[in-house]
């Protein structure tokens, strides 16, 4: 896959936008009230144009608005670097669980560790306004993209993969009370209705679904690439049968269950096989790293067989205080070597036992936590970065050792992997059929020389799997609510502050159930009558 000719369009937007948006957080649709800022008429004038303005769509997963990393940023009202899709995304994905504990008192911070986080938490408001603000920008491409005398169904299929893309994020954390919204829609007309009065409906469910199946269809006139045409980091078939998968298989989180297709399970079989024809593991050593090391470094972009999809970062022609500049160095403190992790470090985030005990003092090339003098494993003091498990997983250098950019990270993030869609076959084979075969378990630790006797192809075995392969990529949450294991406890215990506060380490199993969804924020609450409160807030 190209990785140089896409890096052209995504750097060209991502420090001045092609596109004229502008955004206040209380706003979900938007137009120029300045009478000088870009509209339609002169910004798109030829197929490049567009193309520019579609990667702004790619550059709105990295990147915090139209300069970087401070200024004219597209959300207000918070800190621009702490707005970021990625690093907010990926918070809620990660520090609620048994994988990550972040140590800053920043307003609304701790709560996101502890699972407590209330209506007014100024990060979950970030998150959802940030969604919110992507599904916008990609409804305003495709209606600008309406009536061009180009042929453009190829970027308007893009634009509709991004689009489900983020309202899946949306009925992931928020359920399917969000505001129903798309390029059908005037802009600036009534404030919108909910996709479903309930939050368990199947409305989005089923429009993310046909949106995805429609653009995989070669018969439609606007459909995506297939996987050996795209860049890396481009949307194509491949990526969408990913999402399908990853859908489908959560339906029983995201439905009622008296609105459960019949035939999910049968629908992510198939999916999940798709990928698999398309994508395959990567198990070579590579310079000076091993083979999984080498999936999460500055040059990851040679790992197109494996990486499926990535949001893709450029040094300083992508600045920003979030994404992967802000996952590396809030992993980097303490006694940790700076040059080896490529980054300065702002000391925040670490693992917490509950990960480590995962890799069973087992020899295991997955294993990339920092074990060194100053650090203790246990967590007394929730403030302190020297207490917890330290992780190098991502790191700004390539795979020789050299560095990149100084202060902006250059490693793109991995959002899916083939790996992952391995697992997730095994966990569709296992809960259909009752039992699957070693077969993935297998491959896994042989590409990590993982020592020991492979486990038996269980729910809870497969769930651990899916902590040693894919920690600290954002799937964590997802995961443990689909194995009735995040609020609840059927497969994992208590993890340290689940469900407590910043003096309590000792977690508990069993937390209300509220916190399986995010609060729709208060403010957009106060702003929309139509909308309705997830249950519990």
């Amino acid at each position: 896959m190209k990785f140089n000719s896409f890096k052209k369009y995504i750097a060209a937007v991502s420090v001045v936008a092609t596109t004229a948006f502008t955004s206040c957080l209380h706003q979900l649709d938007t137009t120029p009230v300045d009478p000088n800022v870009s509209t339609k008429d002169n910004v798109y004038q030829t197929v490049e144009d567009y193309n520019q303005g579609l990667a702004k769509l790619y550059a709105g997963y990295a990147v915090t608005g139209q300069q970087g990393p401070d200024g004219n940023g597209d959300l207000g009202g918070i800190d621009e670097g702490a707005s970021q899709y990625l690093r907010r995304y990926w918070e809620a994905q990660e520090l609620p669980t048994d994988e990550a504990l972040n140590c800053w008192g920043d307003p609304g911070q701790p709560d996101m560790s502890t699972m407590s986080w209330s209506t007014t938490n100024t990060l979950n408001e970030a998150l959802y306004y940030r969604v919110i603000y992507q599904i916008s920008i990609a409804n305003q491409f495709i209606r600008d993209c309406a009536g061009a005398e180009f042929d453009l169904s190829r970027q308007i299929a893009e634009a509709r993969f991004l689009r489900a893309y983020s309202y899946w994020h949306a009925l992931d954390l928020y359920g399917n009370g969000v505001p129903k919204v798309t390029e059908e829609n005037s802009v600036g007309a009534d404030l919108p209705s909910p996709w479903g009065a309930k939050h368990n409906g199947d409305e989005l469910f089923k429009y993310i679904t046909s949106e995805l199946e429609s653009i995989i269809n070669k018969d439609n006139e606007q459909h995506l690439v297939e996987t050996g045409e795209s860049m890396f980091g481009q949307a194509n078939v491949g990526v969408a049968y990913m999402l399908l998968t990853k859908v489908y298989l959560n339906a029983p989180v995201y439905l009622d269950a008296g609105l459960l297709p019949g035939d999910y399970l049968d629908k992510a079989e198939t999916y999940v096989e798709q990928v698999l024809n398309r994508y395959s593991l990567s198990e070579n050593k590579k310079n000076n790293v091993s083979a999984y090391q080498s999936l999460f470094l500055m040059d990851n972009y040679e790992e197109g067989n494996e990486v499926i999809f990535s949001i893709n970062y450029f040094g300083n022609q992508t600045r920003t205080w979030g994404g992967m500049t802000y996952l590396i160095n809030a992993a980097t403190g303490g006694g940790m070597d700076r040059d080896y992790m490529g980054a300065p470090g702002w000391g925040g985030n670490r693992a917490l036992v509950s990960l480590d005990k995962y890799f069973d003092n087992v020899s295991d090339e997955r294993d990339l936590f920092f074990y060194g003098e100053g650090h203790t494993p246990e967590v007394t003091n929730f403030y302190e970065f020297s207490q917890g498990v330290p992780v190098m997983k991502f790191r700004n250098v390539d795979s020789n050792g050299n560095p990149g950019d100084a202060t902006f990270a250059e490693v793109n993030f991995p959002v899916f992997r083939v790996a992952d869609a391995m697992l997730m076959q095994a966990e569709i084979k296992v809960r259909k059929y009752g039992e699957h075969d070693k077969q993935v378990f297998t491959k896994l630790w042989a590409r990590a020389n993982r020592q020991g006797q492979t486990p038996d192809m269980t729910l809870k075995n497969i769930l651990e799997e899916r902590a040693r392969e894919l920690y600290w990529e954002g799937h964590r949450r997802q995961d443990l609510r689909r194995f009735n294991s995040f609020t609840k406890s059927e497969h994992v215990t208590a993890w340290p502050f689940k469900g407590t506060n910043t003096s309590t380490p000792n977690g508990i199993s069993n937390v209300d159930s509220r916190y399986e969804l995010y609060p729709i924020p208060a403010s957009e609450i106060g702003a929309n009558p139509n909308l309705n409160q997830n249950p519990g807030y």
